[in-house]
């Protein structure tokens, strides 16, 4: 259609990226109206990492590198749908499914832009550099805020305890020892007035 096969490929990648609008999470708007997607979850958690990033581990982190990831760690599940995190049989194997789609969404782009989404996916799933703890801090706190403000009406749905939204959430204090001071304090919260179960 366009003689600029570059830009070709890019913009096929824009247009298979938009389908992300249409993954549905289990966590609930603030409203209460609806279930968020997975691109506004993307677009809060790097938006989170402006407003919060003075409360990352370590104050060198590099906020671009940080939001770069958060808006695309869950591009994969274009391909395979929101895992719901406290679904314990639905996660054995949503490493190698992602890991799958990562490789084919990514791959609609050039090779050296493909390559970039590609090392960044790996460095967020890796949680091994300062950026991606903290990346994966912002991603686990973001809906738990949602929870918390919901009044817990999904971790009634589905029936989730004290015990698994802390396991489940403690890896933000590698990344944000404040923060996951703060989380802690909203679990307790929940748990005293009654919108998460003990």
């Amino acid at each position: 259609m366009f003689d600029n096969a570059r830009l070709q490929r890019q913009i096929e990648f824009i247009l298979e990226i938009d389908r992300l609008k249409q993954v549905l999470r289990q966590t609930i708007i603030t409203d209460k109206s609806r279930r968020e997607n997975s691109a506004e979850h993307s677009w809060h958690a790097a938006l989170m990492t402006i407003v919060l990033s003075e409360y990352a581990e370590n104050p060198q982190i590099d906020v671009f590198q940080v939001v770069k990831m958060l808006l695309i760690h869950d591009l994969v599940e274009i391909d395979v749908g929101d895992t719901y995190c406290y679904d314990i049989n639905a996660r054995k194997d949503q490493h190698e499914r992602e890991l799958q789609a990562a490789k084919r969404i990514f791959n609609l782009l050039p090779k050296d832009q493909a390559r970039q989404l590609q090392l960044l996916w790996d460095e967020f799933e890796a949680r091994q550099t300062l950026n991606s703890r903290f990346a994966n801090a912002l991603d686990r706190l973001q809906p738990l805020i949602t929870n918390y403000y919901t009044h817990g009406k999904a971790w009634q749905e589905h029936g989730v305890k004290r015990h698994q939204v802390v396991a489940r959430n403690c890896s933000i204090e590698d990344g944000a020892p404040e923060l996951w001071r703060y989380a802690l304090r909203l679990i307790e919260d929940a748990v005293r007035r009654g919108i998460l179960s003990e």
